[in-house]
């Protein structure tokens, strides 16, 4: 028996770290894809992250009382999503790992919000504290609007609309280079800076929420000046969070010519701080920039699948 489980990457368009403090998130699903196969083999698997998908797995059914298989097996991860940029590529291998365990143990399909929550507690593996947000918008793809409020409450809406032509085809995604931290180490970073400065970061995390709110009704209404606006705000909002590095700030104001743009995801302090997501009216120039610099980047465009079982 073999299965074969393929997750999109992510894009927070507004929200990073807010999240983490009970404030929405708005982000996309990409057609960047991780493809997670399992199939039955007499084989030794090492790899730890594998293996701590598949006690996960294991242990769910076993609680839930549902009749599984333990068998060997071997597997495979193909994927196109940059690792260490904020793009989810954890995330889309904890939810297509979690899927395919599901079906290769018990032989049975599974509902995605199954898969979503299970997925949650893998990706606590890779994260200190993770809000929810990376696992649940690659599993139901789309445009997904996400709240935290607690642990055992979550908000997933799961938006009926999505980005406007005349927007999508003007955003890029940029890389401003590999951050040396993890992702749970700029969300520790955050918690700390709250920790010293409750009511400046109370303050902060507000405005993030606002923007993030303004940034949403400018996608329904198509309204690309408040989006391009929305977008400046958050990313100096960001900056006074302290997860954009100096690098990445000079990467921006460079690109300043041709557009506007934030950090995505958890940012970075030292070195690169991963991907940002750009907006540009003049594709020709700035693409022709990016080439002659040898600067990576990739065409922004939404993936609305979500998780699913390859044939």
């Amino acid at each position: 028996m073999k299965v074969v489980f393929s997750a999109p990457a992510k894009v927070i368009v507004s929200g990073e770290h807010a999240v983490v403090y009970g404030k929405p998130a708005l982000v996309s699903a990409i057609d960047l894809r991780l493809v997670f196969s399992l199939w039955n083999k007499e084989n030794s698997v090492k790899d730890e992250n594998v293996l701590f998908i598949s006690k996960t797995v294991k242990r769910f059914l076993t609680a839930q009382k549902i009749k599984f298989e333990d068998k060997p097996f071997d597997f495979s991860v193909v994927s196109d999503i940059p690792v260490g940029r904020h793009l989810g590529s954890s995330a889309a291998f904890s939810v297509a790992g979690t899927a395919a365990f599901l079906k290769f143990l018990s032989g049975k399909n599974f509902p995605k919000g199954t898969i979503n929550d299970l997925s949650y507690e893998v990706e606590k593996r890779f994260h200190l504290n993770p809000s929810g947000v990376d696992n649940s918008t690659v599993c139901f793809g789309g445009l997904i609007y996400y709240r935290k409020e607690f642990e055992f409450l979550k908000s997933i809406s799961s938006l009926r609309y999505k980005v406007p032509n005349d927007i999508e085809r003007n955003l890029f995604l940029i890389d401003t280079g590999q951050p040396e931290e993890t992702t749970g180490e700029m969300v520790g970073l955050v918690n700390r800076f709250y920790s010293k400065n409750r009511k400046k970061t109370d303050a902060i995390l507000d405005r993030i929420e606002k923007c993030t709110q303004k940034i949403t009704l400018s996608l329904t209404e198509g309204n690309r000046a408040s989006f391009m606006s929305g977008i400046v705000e958050n990313q100096a909002l960001l900056e006074s969070l302290g997860v954009v590095s100096e690098s990445a700030k000079g990467t921006l104001v460079n690109l300043s010519r041709f557009g506007v743009g934030k950090v995505t995801g958890g940012g970075g302090k030292r070195a690169g701080s991963g991907f940002i997501i750009f907006f540009s009216e003049d594709r020709g120039k700035l693409t022709a920039y990016l080439k002659e610099r040898r600067i990576a980047y990739y065409h922004f465009r939404q993936d609305f699948k979500g998780l699913y079982e390859e044939s």
